[in-house]
Formats: C-alpha cells, sequence, structure tokens
C-alpha cells in the first residue's frame, strides 16, 4: 500500500483508497475560469507577461454572447467578468482567489529578470523559489495578476 500526501486530521490516507472510488481517471486539463474584475487588464497582463493568446468566441447556446479566453499549449483560461459570469459557474467565483502555476521551457533566472524588467512586484523576496509541483521539483517565481491571484 503506498502512501501519498493526502492528509486528513494529521494521519495519512493510503494513496489506493483514492485510486480505487474511480472507474475513469482524467487524462489532462482542459481549461480552468478566472472571475476577474476586469478582462481587458487581465487580458494585458496574461499576454503580455506569459506569452498567452487572447482569443474571443462566441457561447454555443448564444451567439450574440462574446466570451474571451487566454490560450497558451492544449489549455486555455477562460474569463468571467465578475458580475456577469456564465452558468454554471462556481458556487464562489470571485476575482483574487485562484493560485495558479504555469510551466515554461524559458530558464526560471530569465524569467524573474524580465519580469524585474517589466516592473512586476517578485514575491518571496524577489527571488526564484525551489517548490515541488505535479511532476517533482520546480524552480518558480511568484507575482500577483490584476485580481491579485497568485500566478506561478
Amino acid at each position: 500500500m503506498r502512501y501519498s500526501s493526502y492528509y486528513h486530521n494529521s494521519f495519512a490516507i493510503p494513496s489506493d483508497s483514492f485510486e480505487m472510488a474511480a472507474s475513469f481517471s482524467v487524462k489532462s486539463l482542459d481549461h480552468v475560469v478566472l472571475t476577474v474584475k476586469s478582462i481587458q487588464a487581465t487580458v494585458k497582463f496574461y499576454s503580455e507577461n506569459l506569452g498567452m493568446k487572447h482569443e474571443v468566441f462566441t457561447s454555443p447556446k448564444d451567439s450574440s454572447i462574446e466570451r474571451h479566453s487566454l490560450k497558451f499549449g492544449h489549455q486555455k483560461i477562460n474569463l468571467h467578468l465578475a458580475g456577469h459570469e456564465f452558468e454554471p459557474k462556481a458556487k464562489t467565483a470571485l476575482p483574487g482567489t485562484a493560485d495558479l502555476c504555469f510551466i515554461t521551457d524559458y530558464p526560471v533566472d530569465e524569467v524573474l529578470k524580465t519580469f524585474k524588467t517589466k516592473g512586476l512586484h517578485i514575491l518571496e523576496e524577489g527571488k526564484v523559489v525551489e517548490r515541488i509541483g505535479a511532476q517533482g521539483q520546480l524552480r518558480s517565481v511568484y507575482v500577483r495578476d490584476p485580481d491579485e491571484n497568485l500566478t506561478e
């Protein structure tokens, strides 16, 4: 029996108990949704600082409704304007409640220099820090987006 980093009330839960509950497994993440105060400010931040591509598309339910997303790799972030979210939505859809970690092939020390040159406030004393991600050890730089979401 394997033990993982899943903890409940200070004791480790065998990871096998999580794996046995599902009859299928998830392959990848297609998109996440950020509820934002300003579509324009969010698009500017993620496109200018992280190289994401802004896409405008229409709702399948109503072609008169314009929607926005930020595309990167094989994933995207759909943007919902606070107070004008699309249904269904998260129960508590609020700006500034996300914590996102992105992967790049660009050297992280260069990412740090680029962010500093652009005047972004770097968290963690303005340094690259070591973290553990889904695929193991990471070197990370932390900044906040216009809604104060934590962006790694």
